[in-house]
């Protein structure tokens, strides 16, 4: 199978295999675009419009608003990989999850990055990308790595910092987002 696009893996390393997702959504949104710019980043330089550069954050911001998650879901649910499972329990609402048709899928989305930590295999810019991802969205104990949290969150963005500027950029970027998002629900 080829290799999905970063925000397809992101997605899938964020998700337990019945579809429930492991961050809070809004979060979620805003590492998924983040991934999805750098997908386009990496594929092509970026050129700006005019000789202006459009702000990451903006963009990331306007793909999370203009329901990203959504079409990552909807682009997995078309290419197989997840699948939608509907049903009622007794004295409940009918339910629709989106479960992972096949774990292989999880693994290989999450396996250069713990490649990556545990040194097997130098990481590309795009495995930066996504260890960087993953620490910033502390998905960590995805990876089912016998390492403390702590360490290895610190070892997943060394790993996005030690990349080309604009993958550690952009994760930094992805970081503040989720922060600010995170400390809007209080105000």
């Amino acid at each position: 199978m080829d290799r999905l696009p970063l925000h397809q893996d992101l997605y899938l390393i964020a998700h337990d295999k019945s579809g429930k997702a492991f961050v809070h959504p809004t979060s979620l949104s805003l590492g998924l675009a983040g991934a999805a710019l750098l997908d386009r980043l990496l594929a092509e330089p970026f050129t700006p419009i005019g000789g202006r550069d459009p702000a990451p954050a903006a963009l990331i911001k306007g793909a999370a608003a203009g329901g990203i998650y959504e079409r990552t879901r909807e682009e997995l649910l078309g290419s197989g990989v997840l699948v939608r499972v509907t049903g009622r329990r007794l004295g409940m609402l009918p339910y629709t999850r989106y479960e992972v048709a096949d774990i292989a899928a999880v693994v290989r989305a999450s396996s250069g990055v713990r490649a990556a930590v545990e040194g097997w295999k130098a990481p590309d810019a795009r495995c930066a990308g996504l260890c960087g991802l993953v620490a910033v969205l502390r998905l960590e104990e995805q990876l089912y790595l016998d390492q403390p949290a702590a360490k290895l969150v610190a070892r997943l963005r060394e790993i996005a910092a030690g990349a080309t500027p604009p993958v550690g950029e952009l994760v930094e970027t992805v970081d503040t987002l989720v922060a600010e998002a995170a400390i809007a629900v209080y105000r």
